[in-house]
């Protein structure tokens, strides 16, 4: 217990307050896109079966919709509403390893992610940018807008792990909301 309150003692002198505040609000706002995404998601999948099975007319744009939601959820939730305690990982090495090795561990694994991001990043954004050549089937998005949701998932993730990576540099262990 004393240990979790040092570490919120230690950010908090990191972050002011006022961030906090706003990051606050900005996560719940992400929160409300992802909700509102899987409602979308959901009411397309309805008008789907509706119009599938009850009038023998289906609709090809119920689907193209519902796989962009579930693709802008994935990649939105990931990059802005999870947090870093929430993600699935394959922990069996570091739990059985001591707080030095684990910390080890995590620099290792936090400048892995950071240096192949980073490196991939401007591929990246040229592949995307290239994309606006085509466009969705049904819905006629342009595949460059229906794709940048990966570039900000990048920085996103470039960005939490460079904040987990000082952290542990620091020689503190990252916050686990």
């Amino acid at each position: 217990m004393a240990e979790g309150n040092a570490r919120e003692d230690q950010c908090a002198e990191v972050v002011k307050p006022s961030y906090r505040k706003a990051g606050a609000w900005l996560r719940r706002r992400a929160e409300n896109l992802l909700a509102a995404l899987l409602a979308v998601m959901f009411l397309a999948f309805v008008i789907q079966i509706v119009f599938r099975y009850f009038f023998n007319f289906p609709v090809g744009w119920t689907s193209e919709l519902t796989v962009i939601a579930w693709l802008w959820m994935v990649l939105w939730g990931s990059a802005f509403v999870l947090k870093d305690s929430e993600e699935i990982r394959f922990d069996l090495l570091s739990g059985a390893a001591g707080p030095r090795a684990r910390r080890v561990m995590g620099i290792l694994a936090g400048a892995s992610i950071v240096a192949l991001f980073a490196v991939s990043l401007p591929a990246t954004v040229r592949y995307v940018s290239f994309m606006k050549v085509e466009h969705t089937s049904y819905l006629k998005i342009r595949f460059d807008w229906l794709y940048s949701i990966y570039v900000l998932f990048a920085v996103a993730v470039i960005v939490r792990y460079v904040w987990i990576l000082w952290q542990l540099l620091r020689d503190s262990a990252p916050e686990s909301d």
